[in-house]
């Protein structure tokens, strides 16, 4: 008999966008994720059992063969680098952008190069560390769990990295993007040992939402 695929999915916006997808390749879980307090849900074909859990924390159980496979934003993908992973496919929903933004007070007498000392918060470090360092500016990373837009208005920070859509509540809260540092979307991820030694049920679970983005026009 054959082990149900584990697939470790992000909370929130991921998974309600995730669920459509799931359902048209018959890997729609049984119990409604928005009602049951299960945290791992069999799906309607058996082949797979999806792991619900915090962001963060798809990359490590990906990586550490909890789950064999994730969908994840580019983001956290990034934030987390490296380890036992193979991005698989660019699945197209949860879009937005991780950018670097200011108040609008500053940002109209700032100097574009970034030549003086910052204080960036950010709950994204590890990116917010590498972008600035490749452009040679020296950075203070504080950071934070909650709402980054405060820290600016409060004086915690001069600038903040952090996820935008329309831009809306960065302009809500006076603040203004700078910089884009990348394009962010939802990510098949899949650990690199199990790709290698599992080939029928692992390999079917991914051709079918292979098929599925490609058949959508993603």
């Amino acid at each position: 008999m054959n082990v149900p695929v584990k697939i470790a999915l992000a909370k929130g916006r991921i998974l309600e966008e995730a669920l459509p997808l799931f359902e048209r390749v018959g890997l729609g879980p049984i119990e409604s994720p928005a009602t049951s307090r299960k945290l791992t849900l069999n799906t309607e074909s058996g082949k797979a059992r999806l792991v619900v859990i915090r962001g963060a924390d798809v990359p490590t159980y990906v990586q550490f063969g909890a789950a064999q496979l994730g969908i994840v934003g580019k983001d956290v993908l990034l934030e987390h680098g490296g380890g036992d992973l193979a991005e698989l496919l660019d699945l197209g929903f949860a879009t937005c952008r991780l950018v670097v933004a200011e108040p609008v007070s500053i940002a109209e007498r700032d100097d574009p190069v970034y030549r003086q000392r910052l204080r960036i918060a950010t709950k994204y470090p590890n990116i917010t560390r590498r972008h600035f360092a490749a452009k040679g500016v020296q950075a203070q990373i504080i950071k934070l769990y909650g709402s980054m837009e405060l820290a600016p208005l409060m004086g915690l920070s001069d600038r903040i990295v952090d996820l935008a859509d329309t831009g809306g509540t960065l302009a809500a809260n006076d603040l203004v993007e700078v910089e884009s540092i990348v394009d962010v979307s939802a990510r098949l991820i899949a650990n690199l040992a199990a790709l290698r030694m599992q080939s029928g049920p692992l390999e079917q679970v991914i051709q079918s939402i292979q098929n599925a983005v490609h058949k959508n026009g993603r």
